[in-house]
């Protein structure tokens, strides 16, 4: 006969087998609970960020090459035209009877860089403005109506900034030179023309593309106005006197200098341009007639570090406020004294492209503040309403109004009296500097520049210009940028 065993009291203080059992199964629960809790909030985070980044991003996604929903949209879609400012056609779509679309450039060369091309990539405005070029915000009627025919929507059209008659004038000045001319508006950011030589028909793409890529030497694709990188020569004596206004605000117009030509420091010699002796200079002067003798003797008095923060404040080797693809400008400040004095010139390690210059002449034409430049004004749809508007922005402050002022009379008296003085005695009064950058080992082999705006006083226009191998700045770049002034204010006659 079994016995029953009697289940022991447990000793005081102790828990019994089934109080423990009870006590870990809590816990379990607990721990379960905690798990999928923490899980439950992780998956609801990715949830809202997915839903955020889709709402705020989607125009980064559907760009994205590896994105398919661009060959979706495409296949009920027909990709919208590009016109400039004033409506004129600068790329369309035509489809013929059988449907086949064709991407037509009107204007073949002339927007090579800036509208680009639609097909073997994407390039220019076509790129930039994809996601609305691809996309249809014609009304539901058209799309049934559309539908039923089995043919496809149009795409919304993208109005830009650009000025066929400001475009074209840049393009046949700049002719048969390589280089670059950028155009904008000062107190908008607008750009108004944008060229790059040697250029392309967009047109003929397709039968040039392999070309292009097997040419290891061809720079033809390369948008010179904001990938060209360059040494800015005496353009930059502009960024050298901002530093020493702003050291010396009281003091700098007691500046003064015997150039004989040159400066020396140690075994250091700077020249002035062909050899010239200005003489006694003071601060403007010096600035006027370009010299080097004086702008180097400047450059060794400058605080270096305080310089490096100017030049940081400007966007040297840092990103620009710029949606087309660029390569940044740089710029190199040592303890080396040879270095300093090159780099006081705008010569030496120091690379810009013009549309870094032209900012930064934007920027003093307008009291100081740069604003964004932009391309893309507006889109319609086919019936002429609109989808989406971009207005200026402004990016931020460079200089102080007063920094800002002291510069635009420095450039004025440029115009004035100094190298750019064929800019003077027209129906608009001008502001700029010129620039005559040695880019080899090669005596006398220098790129001309010119980046200035117009009028003096009241700014509307910046205009950069940079003619590749020409020589000097005031023979070469100045009557480009006079065309170009000439034609917008004509216009605006």
């Amino acid at each position: 006969m079994t016995e029953k065993r009697e289940e022991q009291s447990p000793e005081p203080g102790k828990k019994t087998r089934a109080e423990r059992k009870k006590r870990c199964g809590r816990g379990n629960r607990r721990e379960v609970f905690l798990t999928g809790g923490f899980f439950a909030t992780l998956f609801l985070v990715m949830v809202g960020y997915l839903a955020y980044f889709t709402a705020t991003r989607e125009e980064e996604m559907i760009n994205n090459s590896y994105n398919s929903r661009q060959e979706i949209l495409l296949s009920r879609n027909f990709r919208g035209g590009i016109y400039d400012r004033n409506g004129e056609t600068l790329a369309q779509t035509v489809v013929d009877e059988e449907q086949t679309e064709k991407r037509v450039y009107p204007y073949e060369e002339l927007f090579s860089h800036i509208v680009g091309y639609s097909c073997r990539g994407r390039m220019g405005v076509e790129a930039l403005a994809n996601y609305y070029l691809i996309r249809t915000s014609t009304s539901l009627a058209n799309k049934a109506a559309n539908d039923i025919a089995g043919v496809k929507n149009p795409g919304d059209n993208v109005y830009t900034t650009l000025d066929v008659a400001l475009q074209q004038v840049a393009d046949s000045q700049l002719d048969i030179y390589r280089g670059a001319v950028v155009v904008t508006e000062v107190k908008t950011g607008k750009l108004l023309a944008m060229v790059s030589h040697p250029d392309f028909d967009p047109n003929k793409i397709n039968e040039i593309w392999d070309s292009l890529i097997e040419n290891e030497n061809s720079s033809v694709l390369l948008n010179r106005a904001v990938q060209g990188l360059y040494p800015p020569g005496s353009t930059f004596k502009i960024v050298t006197a901002l530093e020493y206004i702003k050291e010396n605000p009281e003091t700098y117009n007691d500046y003064s200098y015997q150039c004989s030509g040159s400066f020396q420091s140690g075994g250091n010699r700077i020249r002035c341009y062909h050899g010239t002796n200005h003489g006694r200079v003071d601060f403007v002067s010096s600035f006027a007639k370009s010299c080097n003798a004086s702008f180097a003797n400047i450059g060794m008095e400058l605080d270096r570090e305080r310089f490096g923060e100017t030049l940081e404040k400007l966007l040297f080797d840092e990103p620009l406020p710029i949606m087309l693809p660029y390569a940044k400008s740089s710029i190199s400040v040592t303890e080396s004294d040879a270095e300093m004095m090159q780099t006081s010139i705008g010569q030496g390690k120091t690379q810009i492209t013009p549309m870094h210059l032209n900012m930064i002449t934007s920027a003093i034409a307008n009291e100081g503040i740069l604003m964004r430049p932009y391309v893309v004004d507006h889109v319609e749809n086919d019936m002429g309403d609109l989808v989406k508007e971009f207005k200026p922005d402004a990016y931020g402050r460079l200089m102080s109004i007063e920094e800002a002022a002291v510069l635009k009379g420095l450039m004025t008296a440029v115009v004035e009296g100094g190298t750019a003085k064929s800019l003077s005695g027209r129906n608009y009064t001008a502001a700029g500097k010129t620039g005559s950058a040695e880019y080899n080992n090669v005596k006398g082999d220098s790129h001309a520049w010119f980046t200035g705006f117009a009028p003096a006083d009241d700014p509307e226009i910046c205009v950069t210009i940079i003619v590749e191998g020409a020589g000097s700045g005031g023979d070469y770049a100045v009557p480009i940028a006079r065309r170009i002034f000439d034609t917008w204010f004509r216009d605006k006659e």
